[in-house]
């Protein structure tokens, strides 16, 4: 298994495999998380990651292997899994026709807060979401950023232990994605177990640790600075020159580099050859290639990202 904190982890994948007729969506993945701890799936779109997640939380049955949640087999006890989780969709699932205060209301009865406890749950998933003082207002009103911490006051109204977040941020801009993570930090130093789909690479690094998920696989599972540190076994160099595109046609039939993408105005080269700074700077000159200028950087998880799913993914798309 990859990165098995132990066999009493509140989240256990063993052998998850999901198929649609002869289409394999996910295929044998195995993990375990531990509690407090933040996981982050990464990968294309069709990869399986909300797949994973679908079973993990009971929506869909496995074909093969089990999903654990506390102790509980999802497979053989689904609603009693479900007890222990909280789920928020990428797309919006509150009822922008209510206010605020019904909408945590409805979610309440539905997650079968005990009566004398809603009133308190409610004031606290408001005042985590920030929207103190706004309990009147239609949801419909609200922006971006506010629904979606709203969406997770609603989710952990029945206080899970593990929570379950499917792009969560998507088309919410830059500072209300911070501050959402703020809360999710929060609510992991409390002891929640978290899971989060991402496409964002900053968002990644935020996450205790990540798995990069391709064609229904984890093809690694670390800490961001693991996967950075052991994932890229080369190294990476940042070039600047003129003819950014003909740069990279240039460089991609070079024997020392094993990937090269352009990033921004520059280009992020992979080297496996000590000499690569060299081999690269004549190619270019020899192409007529100026304002060449080379430096050795540090990778980031998109290099990572880029070179483990994006590059061999290219790669068999060009094979005949």
């Amino acid at each position: 298994m990859n990165g098995i904190p132990g066999d009493n982890s509140p989240v256990i994948a063993r052998n998850l495999t999901k198929r649609f007729h002869k289409f394999v969506a996910v295929d044998r993945v195995s993990f375990a998380v531990a509690r407090g701890e933040i996981v982050g799936f990464i990968g294309p779109n069709g990869a399986g990651k909300s797949t994973i997640i679908r079973m993990l939380c009971g929506l869909l049955r496995p074909s093969e292997g089990a999903a654990i949640i506390n102790g509980i087999d999802v497979s053989k006890a689904p609603e009693a899994a479900r007890q222990q989780i909280g789920y928020m969709s990428q797309k919006f699932s509150l009822y922008s026709d209510l206010s605020v205060s019904e909408n945590l209301r409805f979610f309440g009865g539905i997650y079968l807060v005990p009566r004398e406890e809603l009133a308190k749950r409610i004031r606290y998933a408001i005042g985590m979401a920030g929207l103190s003082g706004r309990e009147d207002e239609l949801v419909s009103s609200l922006a971006g950023g506010w629904k979606q911490r709203l969406a997770l006051g609603a989710a952990i109204l029945h206080r899970p232990p593990i929570l379950f977040l499917d792009e969560p941020t998507s088309g919410v801009d830059p500072i209300s994605r911070r501050r959402f993570w703020d809360l999710i930090h929060d609510l992991a130093e409390g002891g929640i177990t978290i899971f989060v789909t991402t496409h964002y690479m900053d968002e990644a690094e935020y996450c205790d640790r990540i798995a990069l998920i391709d064609q229904g696989r984890i093809v690694a599972m670390g800490s961001p600075s693991e996967l950075k540190r052991t994932q890229l076994g080369g190294g990476l160099l940042l070039v600047e020159c003129d003819g950014i595109g003909r740069a990279i046609r240039v460089l991609a039939e070079l024997p020392a580099v094993r990937d090269v993408a352009a990033f921004g105005n520059a280009l992020h080269v992979l080297t496996d050859d000590r000499d690569g700074e060299r081999s690269i700077r004549n190619s270019l000159e020899r192409h007529q290639i100026g304002n060449i200028r080379i430096s050795s950087i540090q990778p980031g998880l998109e290099d990572v990202f880029v070179n483990l799913i994006a590059r061999p993914a290219n790669h068999a798309r060009a094979a005949p």
